[in-house]
């Protein structure tokens, strides 16, 4: 995909077809969305135990920090969803420049 950054993990945005997203499209946006959550739910639970064995905090702090930046990730992968769900027009242009304006927010979450 040229418009994403080198290195860049996040799956790309499903392309919408039509005015308004199709249950595929939809599915695919929840189903990754829910395997984000699972991500995070394990990174919590390695925190819970981290703090439990008493690693030292700096440790803690690290993994935190990527649990919540996992957290806003999936924020806007659903808002994403969202804001493709609200394009009302077909309009390929418009269509390309709110994926565009979501891989964006999902870069810089």
């Amino acid at each position: 995909m040229p418009d994403t950054p080198p290195g860049e993990s996040s799956r790309p945005v499903p392309p919408l077809q039509g005015s308004v997203p199709s249950a595929r499209y939809r599915s695919e946006h929840q189903r990754d969305v829910v395997n984000r959550l699972k991500r995070i739910e394990g990174q919590v639970r390695a925190l819970i135990e981290m703090v439990e064995a008493g690693r030292p905090c700096e440790d803690i702090a690290q993994q935190m920090s990527a649990a919540r930046k996992a957290m806003d990730k999936a924020f806007f992968r659903m808002m994403a969803c969202s804001v493709m769900e609200s394009v009302a027009v077909s309009d390929d242009d418009t269509l390309r420049e709110v994926e565009r304006s979501t891989r964006i927010l999902e870069k810089y979450a």
